[in-house]
């Protein structure tokens, strides 16, 4: 098969073990530059133009989209599928999945446990809204952070009126949700790969800190889900519409609740922590989807 990876570095790992999961299974593989692409839409041909050459040869499409050049990035993915090009993650999924009040709203109506959350429109009464969540400690996040970036943790009353009235000064959305104290800084990242878990690791946050990002200096070691967990992950993944995704979860008192679904999940941090070949399952998954 032709794959094309769509990765702005080369370099990075969840990019190179692609690549050379998908050579070592004998495949023509290639990583292309999102944000170098150029679409030519016409009548009934559509292209897409890389490098001074017109890319017609790809059999799918792996996007490493990043959120800050997602709405390019998806427009890319949108003209390989108007190509009848296979992709590991849809256009509407990806969008659907950077939307995390879309994303929340998904995952209620799936019936799946969530932090409770509150979302208003700049609204001027705060007291209200720290009151939907059962008060102080509470998480505050920003809609377009990621990597735990945007997201604080009030501890006091006066301290999260303090940041909301402060994020609605600059006119910046952000959620209000719950702060799980069973959870005690730690969450799960579930793997999921064509409605299947193929790796599970719970995320440790360092000493003082409820992110447990490993880009924040989390730590992460293997874990065995529960039949909940497993079976809230792969819902979870079905909900959004992704064959590929990472599945954040809290441990809490009434079952697992997700945090958000990751249409572009890191391969390190799960390979590491499980030891399996996450990279060689998402091929393998592209050769029984064409």
């Amino acid at each position: 098969m032709n794959l094309k990876i769509l990765s702005r570095n080369p370099n990075l790992y969840s990019t190179a073990r692609l690549q050379e999961a998908g050579l070592k299974r004998g495949h023509s593989v290639e990583v292309i530059d999102p944000l170098k692409c150029d679409l030519i839409i016409e009548k009934k041909n559509p292209t897409v133009f890389y490098k001074n050459r017109t890319l017609e040869t790809a059999d799918a499409v792996i996007p490493r989209i990043g959120a800050s050049i997602t709405f390019y990035g998806t427009a890319v993915v949108r003209q390989f599928e108007m190509m009848n090009t296979f992709t590991t993650t849809t256009s509407q999924a990806l969008v659907r999945s950077r939307d995390k009040l879309r994303s929340l709203q998904i995952l209620s109506r799936s019936k799946l446990g969530l932090p409770k959350t509150v979302f208003t429109n700049y609204s001027r009464d705060v007291e209200e809204m720290i009151a939907h969540v059962g008060g102080a400690p509470l998480i505050i996040k920003l809609l377009e952070g990621t990597q735990g970036l945007g997201v604080v943790l009030a501890e006091t009353k006066n301290a999260a009126e303090s940041v909301i009235e402060a994020f609605n000064g600059l006119e910046a959305r952000v959620i209000v949700q719950e702060f799980i104290k069973e959870a005690k800084g730690a969450d799960i990242r579930a793997f999921v790969v064509d409605g299947q878990i193929v790796g599970a690791m719970k995320r440790q946050g360092k000493e003082g800190e409820f992110r447990s990002n490993l880009h924040r200096g989390g730590t992460a070691e293997i874990i065995t889900l529960s039949d909940e967990e497993e079976n809230a992950a792969i819902k979870a993944a079905k909900a959004m519409g992704l064959g590929v995704a990472g599945v954040d979860m809290l441990q809490s008192e009434r079952g697992p609740l997700i945090l958000e679904v990751n249409s572009s999940p890191g391969l390190e941090g799960i390979e590491k922590a499980t030891g399996k070949d996450i990279a060689k399952t998402i091929i393998r998954y592209i050769e029984r989807s064409i």
